[in-house]
């Protein structure tokens, strides 16, 4: 009996070996690919339809603030007021994601690992391209959302409130903390998206998962952090200086880091540094009737 017959569990039939077979989890490189693969295609979208889409994201970032912000101003003050709360932060994210809007965390990511790939200076380009229309797209959709939540007669006084006490929390941090902050953030949202294909029919639970724990932990986030900080700047409660120089900068450094070079250099190290082929032992051992009617499924 050769070696791969002795591995095998005795008493399985042809069927139940092509089962295990088939049930497989993907490997590393699968999941590489996938990514790599919506990157590519992000990549060449056109400026248009990444301006429109990003703008759409920033706008539904909103979300989040107002729904933290309705949560804060019906629950008793207490630090288990933010355990409830903090369900509201993922209220974005799953707008975002599931319409498949343009989020500049995600595509921290995706749109990296072509470049890992394929490190030309067209690619390069490519990417900054994508990145800077992504990134004024998103912040000129939460700077809007924040004017009309404010000035807008659509929440009570204890909701505004609220909104204010979100953004005041945020600005606590100093440059240091926000930038820190920020890379654990884009870190987060970095695995978010890599377990997302392996799991797509899990993928809101995913999203609240994640989301919801950055914002337990008060990690720093580009884009929902604009919404909540900007909020502050229309009110009068700080100025567009503090804005751009406290908080949108050392974030923004921090998502990048955090979600580009390391995690995505991580993971593109792991699956470069794996040569090995995937493990062909139980299609060889299936009677090639098995093996043909697999090919014809793919």
């Amino acid at each position: 009996m050769s070696d791969t017959q002795s591995e095998k569990t005795p008493g399985l039939s042809a069927d139940e070996e092509q089962e295990v077979s088939l049930n497989q989890p993907p490997r590393a490189a699968v999941l590489h690919e996938i990514i790599r693969y919506q990157g590519d295609q992000e990549l060449e979208r056109t400026l248009a339809a990444l301006w429109w889409s990003a703008l759409a994201a920033g706008l539904s970032m909103g979300l989040s603030l107002m729904a933290m912000g309705l949560f804060y101003a019906r629950l008793p003050q207490g630090e288990s007021a933010q355990v409830v709360a903090s369900i509201g932060y993922s209220a974005g994210f799953l707008a975002v994601i599931l319409a498949r809007q343009q989020l500049f965390t995600e595509n921290t990511l995706t749109a990296v690992l072509p470049v890992m790939t394929s490190p030309t200076l067209a690619n390069f380009g490519r990417l900054l391209r994508l990145w800077s229309v992504v990134l004024l797209g998103n912040l000129a959709g939460t700077l809007l959302v924040a004017w009309v939540m404010l000035e807008l007669p659509i929440f009570d006084t204890k909701t505004d409130v609220a909104f204010l006490e979100v953004g005041r929390k945020v600005m606590q941090n100093d440059i240091s903390q926000m930038f820190a902050k920020g890379i654990v953030s884009g870190w987060m949202i970095a695995t978010m998206v890599w377990m997302i294909p392996s799991m797509e029919h899990a993928k809101i639970w995913i999203i609240l998962m994640i989301t919801y724990l950055m914002a337990l932990g008060d990690f720093t986030h580009i884009v929902v952090g604009s919404v909540e900080v900007s909020y502050l700047v229309w009110a009068g409660d700080e100025t567009w200086r503090s804005f751009w120089l406290e908080f949108a900068l050392p974030t923004l450094a921090g998502n990048i880091v955090g979600g580009s070079f390391i995690f995505a250099l991580i993971s593109h190290a792991q699956v470069r540094s794996d040569s090995g082929k995937p493990p062909s032992r139980l299609l060889k051992d299936k009677p090639a009737g098995d093996r043909r009617r697999k090919d014809d499924q793919k």
